[in-house]
């Protein structure tokens, strides 16, 4: 069976859900959706019947490219009073050969896991630290080693339940089973990690529309996060402050015309506006470039206070992505703020060049890793719907681009 992967990443500004197939280690991108946001503010949902109607339409654009219908998805969270807490827990392996398998990791887990968790809190995270075979011998991969009783310790990550039991409510109205849920730092941790990451402690900082999230990353496993309530649209907010735009208008301006960093902007690179009171009036790039490099320089000092207040230990690496690090110019900004320590990472997948859909990838590779782990094939779509999938083929021009993607997976 394929590998065949949907994500749901709810932004301030967007809603955009990914269906991709894991092959040969490699992410491709089978559909994407992207509709407006409604009924969302920050990351959370504030009028569900707008976001409702919001995700159903997304929905609906992914299974018009893939001609099936989508019922199972993975879940990115917001990350609003994130704990993690320790767990521990043990299983002990009855076989006759006494060989640790995937099912054996996940009894342990879930031993980890068992009555730690409170009643007001969702469980979203069951990161392993370290297995300990016989109560002996520790290591981080114990599959085909012989032992009688399997322990670990592990990091639970947990959310209040209100973060996520509303858009649960709202894609099992629309028919739609919340397969796995994923913290957004993680899942962009899983998108740009390099191998030199692996035993290192490092900062995720995901700039997004309505919110900017720091998170620390110690040995690939997410330990501590923190949301900041600041993002794009401050930017647009003030640009249509100063110059009475609309705040679409604003929102176009920052991201056709302004430059991140005002030193390469110029005075002769001119456009004219519409204000809200009907009036023409031109702005030149230097202008509007100070202003978008004020407020993303007070967002990554921001973040990066935050990061020393989530950790006292030295950092090997940052990884800054989100929407808003698509500006031209981005990089002298961070640089300013961070030296060549962090990485602007850009997402390169065929379909979705942009690094707004960071979360949304690195979900889909987050949990393909996570079943990989314990010996299970990730896929939220069945052998039927699969098999459904692939007869759509002669539906789509093979002369296309899509086309030939299809094309390439299903005759091979």
């Amino acid at each position: 069976m394929k590998q065949i992967i949907t994500s749901l990443d709810l932004g301030s500004n967007s809603i955009k859900i990914i269906v991709g197939e894991i092959y040969k280690n490699e992410l491709f991108v089978l559909a994407c959706s992207e509709v407006k946001s409604k009924g969302i503010k920050k990351g959370l949902i504030v009028d569900g019947e707008k976001t409702a109607l919001s995700i159903k339409e997304a929905f609906k654009r992914a299974e018009d490219v893939l001609g099936i219908r989508i019922d199972k998805v993975i879940v990115t969270t917001p990350s609003y009073y994130a704990d993690f807490i320790k767990g521990e827990g043990y299983t002990t392996i009855t076989r006759e050969d006494k060989i640790v398998n995937g099912y054996d990791i996940t009894k342990a887990l879930q031993a980890s896991v068992y009555n730690r968790i409170s009643p007001n809190l969702e469980l979203v995270s069951v990161s392993p630290v370290e297995f300990i075979i016989n109560d002996q011998e520790f290591m981080k991969d114990p599959k085909g080693v012989t032992a009688f009783k399997l322990g670990v310790n592990s990091i639970l990550g947990t959310v209040p339940k209100k973060n996520v039991y509303t858009l649960i409510s709202i894609l099992e109205t629309l028919g739609i089973k919340v397969v796995d849920l994923a913290f957004g730092g993680q899942a962009d941790y899983f998108q740009f990690r390099l191998p030199e990451y692996k035993d290192k402690l490092g900062a995720v900082i995901n700039i997004g529309a309505g919110k900017t999230e720091i998170s620390i990353i110690n040995e690939e496993i997410l330990v501590s996060t923190e949301v900041l309530d600041a993002g794009g649209k401050n930017i647009d907010r003030d640009i249509s402050y100063i110059y009475d735009l609309s705040l679409e208008d604003s929102r176009k301006l920052k991201e056709k015309f302004s430059l991140a960093h005002k030193s390469n902007a110029s005075t002769s690179e001119i456009v004219e506006c519409l204000t809200k009171n009907g009036e023409h009036i031109k702005i030149n790039q230097y202008e509007v470039s100070e202003i978008v490099y004020s407020r993303i320089r007070e967002i990554l000092e921001l973040s990066k206070k935050q990061i020393n207040l989530l950790t006292k230990k030295d950092i090997s690496y940052i990884i800054i992505t989100g929407g808003t690090t698509e500006i031209d110019g981005f990089n002298k900004v961070y640089q300013e703020i961070f030296g060549k320590n962090a990485l602007i990472t850009r997402v390169e997948t065929l379909g979705v060049r942009n690094n707004r859909y960071s979360s949304a990838l690195g979900t889909i590779k987050l949990y393909a890793d996570k079943l990989k782990f314990r010996g299970l094939v990730a896929s939220t779509m069945d052998e039927v719907e699969q098999e459904e999938l692939f007869s759509e083929k002669k539906k789509i021009d093979g002369n296309s681009l899509l086309g030939k993607v299809y094309s390439y997976f299903f005759d091979n």
